[in-house]
């Protein structure tokens, strides 16, 4: 059960392995691999004996043999004669869960709540990613505000991971030349639910000193290792599945890391007698790709001669010279001599798509060079808005309330609409108790872990206040978490101090922040934003009022969302894709106060949180975020706060609570990932698995 992930978004489950030590599941930071290995045998003897456990023990193995039948599942019964079919889903990084420390933000949670989601629908997808035994990094504070990063090895045994040997008992499952020789490729098997995630290693004797360590940190050490990898992941990951016998009827290559991915598939169609031309309509036939952010720096692009080096001469494997090769991922509108991994991938891909509304927008004129002779409303883009997996991110008391009030299947039932409207029939005492429980867990964690790191002398008697020991859980709290860059805009909070001072500080109605991120190792400016952030959690004048949490993680994510009063997301417009965060907080009945960009654009309707206007073009200049900061200021003064304190004889705010269902409204009606994945399913995957043409095709390589 423990190596199976599905545990982790079953509730029975989790009750399960903290019913045997309640204090161990907990010092053991919720992972049942490691509690397993410290929890007393005798312990367990005792459990055997215990009926009420073993029913439960039964109640959770017989769901547990049920998720892994494919029998039943939404995909079988709407697709019954392509259920032996496969669709392979490559992504850099997956984030399953906290105790596997493969993912560093967004991406990651996303394609992980992908896979989730299609476990539960049935869709038969099997991951591809990297198994970074650094992984991404660790965070530390230091008192002076600076982010310092440090790796730990992770071992595989104490993950949920299997090796999967090669055919003929090797540890590799391939090889890919690489700048010369050969680089032996091994992988592992993370199992969850029905779906299978393939995590590729280089970590193994046969290999090269150089090569071994290729896998191992996440987006780190430079271009020519991010080349690499990008490299290891597309071509080795064909070659993994090839040696395990998967034929995959469609792929979808999530973000532009995985765009070498198509260039195998190329080759291989050649060497089978393909002409190029045709190889390449065959591989776009089948493939999908998925951009997730306008952002510059979050698209990968190498030099030509560094490309030629990792890859040559691959191209005559493909029966094309070298110029033809690296127009694959020429971009007419960027650097010259430079071969760009998201034009590969739309180049290579039939169906292209945004994650959000606006987002498609964006992404049709970031890209509209490609397509020289068309009309950008023309464009073959489309998009499919990002969701969040209800079951990992509801929190247990609100999904036992949505039972009380809607019945304990109302799960099987969230494609109808008119459940989520029976929210607004909550009652309002119910759900403001259900709230403030969940506030009061966040923020005893905080004093705990304070007070732990206090003990190891982590952390000295003058941070602790930053650490958030002094926040008052009767006041309104607004929540701040994500990865630090400079366009998100953590610091536009206190673009004026003194009026900020008197929000937070007004004694009838305090305000408090909480924020929490990392900043990429080698963005600098972000690391300078995070580290301002952070000197302000030590400055007397805010009394304790503003915490900074280090080494964000999925675990303090799930505390963050669920417990906080106000969600706040200001990023800089159009620069959000998407952005989940807000979802995942709106499914606990966290409003969101944001700029309108990425998902909150297509989901604020006015009754579900808080919209900071989009300047006009013409206004969008230096003083931009001086607007936005007016907005978001008299928003907290005018509306938010005195919203928040308007409580009635039960102590409540009627006005708040209202605004918090129609959060869970709006959130489990259109951004979930089930949702999100019934349109890929319907829309991409099942046409590509048909051979069914898209209109309009991206431009030809």
């Amino acid at each position: 059960m423990a190596n199976n992930l599905s545990w982790s978004w079953n509730r029975d489950a989790r009750a399960l392995f903290r019913s045997l030590d309640e204090h161990l599941w907990t010092s053991c930071r919720y992972d049942p691999l490691k509690m397993l290995a410290l929890v007393p045998p005798d312990r367990l003897v005792q459990c055997m004996s215990d009926q009420d456990f073993m029913t439960q023990y039964d109640a959770v193995m017989r769901w547990h043999q049920a998720e892994r039948s494919s029998d039943v599942t939404w995909f079988a019964r709407s697709y019954p004669a392509l259920r032996d079919r496969t669709i392979a889903y490559f992504c850099a990084e997956f984030g399953f869960y906290h105790s596997v420390p493969i993912y560093s933000g967004g991406l990651g949670v996303l394609a992980g709540d992908h896979c989730k989601t299609a476990s539960d629908l049935g869709v038969p997808i099997v991951g591809v990613g990297i198994f970074y035994r650094g992984g991404y990094f660790d965070q530390r504070i230091r008192q002076d505000g600076w982010q310092e990063e440090t790796h730990v090895q992770v071992d595989p045994q104490q993950m949920p991971l299997e090796p999967v040997d090669g055919p003929d008992g090797e540890p590799y499952l391939t090889r890919v030349p690489m700048l010369g020789r050969d680089v032996y490729v091994r992988a592992w098997r993370l199992v969850a639910g029905r779906v299978g995630v393939y995590l590729l290693d280089t970590d193994l004797e046969r290999n090269h000193p150089d090569d071994r360590a290729l896998l191992s940190k996440l987006y780190s050490g430079g271009a020519e290792m991010r080349l690499r990898q990008e490299w290891l992941l597309g071509v080795g990951g064909v070659r993994v599945l090839r040696a395990l016998g998967i034929k995959p009827s469609a792929w979808h290559a999530n973000e532009g890391h995985a765009a070498f991915m198509f260039v195998e598939r190329v080759r291989e169609l050649v060497e089978t007698g393909r002409s190029y031309d045709q190889a390449v309509s065959e591989v776009r036939e089948s493939s999908t790709f998925t951009t997730h952010t306008p952002v510059a720096a979050g698209h990968d692009y190498f030099g030509t001669d560094m490309v030629a080096a990792c890859a040559g001469p691959m191209w005559e494997q493909m029966g094309i010279d070298r110029d033809t090769f690296m127009r694959i991922g020429e971009n007419p509108a960027g650097v010259p001599n430079t071969f760009h991994m998201t034009v590969a991938a739309i180049r290579m891909s039939r169906r292209v798509n945004a994650v959000s509304r606006s987002h498609e927008a964006v992404t049709r004129h970031m890209w509209a060079p490609l397509w020289p002779k068309r009309r950008e409303s023309e464009l073959p883009i489309s998009h499919v808005t990002n969701g969040v997996h209800v079951a990992t991110w509801m929190a247990n008391q609100v999904i036992m309330l949505l039972d009380r009030h809607l019945g304990d299947d109302w799960g099987t039932r969230a494609d109808d609409p008119v459940l989520w409207e029976r929210i607004l029939d909550l009652d309002d005492t119910d759900l403001w108790r259900v709230h403030q429980r969940l506030k009061y867990s966040l923020f005893g964690v905080l004093r705990d872990e304070a007070r732990e790191a206090f003990a190891r002398r982590e952390r000295d008697a003058t941070q602790l206040v930053g650490s958030g020991v002094l926040l008052d859980p009767a006041a309104l709290t607004i929540g701040f978490a994500r990865r630090f860059a400079t366009y998100k805009r953590a610091g536009l909070i206190f673009h004026d101090v003194e009026r900020l001072l008197k929000i937070l500080t007004n004694s009838a109605q305090p305000v408090q922040i909480i924020f929490s991120g990392k900043a990429h190792p080698a963005d600098d400016p972000a690391k300078q934003l995070l580290q301002e952030v952070y000197q302000t959690t030590r400055d007397a004048r805010f009394e304790g009022r503003i915490a900074f949490v280090e080494d964000y993680d999925m675990n303090f994510a799930h505390l963050l969302v669920q417990g906080v009063d106000l969600w706040l997301n200001l990023p800089r417009v159009p620069l959000e894709a998407s952005g989940t965060s807000g979802m995942k907080a709106a499914l606990n009945g966290v409003p969101q106060l944001s700029t309108l960009d990425g998902w909150w654009a297509e989901g604020f309707n006015g009754q579900n949180g808080w919209a900071i206007k989009t300047p006009a073009p013409e206004d969008a200049g230096p003083e931009a975020d001086g607007v936005a900061a007016e907005q978001l200021y008299q928003l907290l003064e005018r509306n938010v706060v005195p919203t928040y304190y308007d409580r009635d004889l039960r102590s409540i705010s009627a006005r708040w609570v209202l605004v918090m269902k129609h959060a869970m409204r709006a959130a489990g009606l259109r951004f979930t990932a089930r949702r999100m994945l019934l349109e890929y399913a319907t829309k991409f995957y099942v046409p590509s698995i048909l051979g069914e043409s898209s209109p309009d095709a991206p431009p030809t390589a």
